[in-house]
């Protein structure tokens, strides 16, 4: 039986497509964080993506460090398979947050009235962990 996708799995596929800029990339790193862990195959039949693109977009993830993948042993003739998992959402959101930071404060050394420091970071975003905070 497929489980059907709700709204709120839309919203938060919707989210995530916005930070990884991709509907496979989202589609895939949201099927890795309910499953925790998955072989391609079973990525392939999760997600309802095409197999050539669950490999493409794979190889790209983990290159990009969205996602990691360890080899799995088989005693049978063939390819060794790799068994996936995503980053952490936290992790992705803090690279995101960095990635905003960026395009803010180039927008703020617009302002000539700012100080022109090298380096000068007029915007920080935090993130904070739960147990952590100001």
């Amino acid at each position: 039986m497929r489980k059907t996708w709700n709204i709120r799995d839309k919203s938060a596929e919707s989210a995530v497509r916005e930070i990884l800029k991709s509907q496979a990339r989202s589609r895939i790193y949201i099927f890795l964080l309910r499953k925790g862990k998955a072989k391609t195959e079973q990525i392939i039949k999760g997600s309802r993506l095409h197999p050539s693109t669950v490999r493409e977009t794979l190889s790209k993830m983990y290159d990009q460090r969205l996602i990691n993948r360890k080899k799995i042993r088989n005693d049978s003739i063939g390819k060794n398979p790799y068994v996936y998992n995503a980053i952490p959402p936290i992790k992705l959101l803090k690279r995101y947050a960095n990635e905003i930071e960026d395009r803010f404060n180039k927008i703020a050394n617009l302002d000539s009235s700012l100080d022109k420091a090298k380096g000068s970071k007029p915007i920080k975003i935090k993130i904070y962990e739960r147990g952590e905070g100001p």
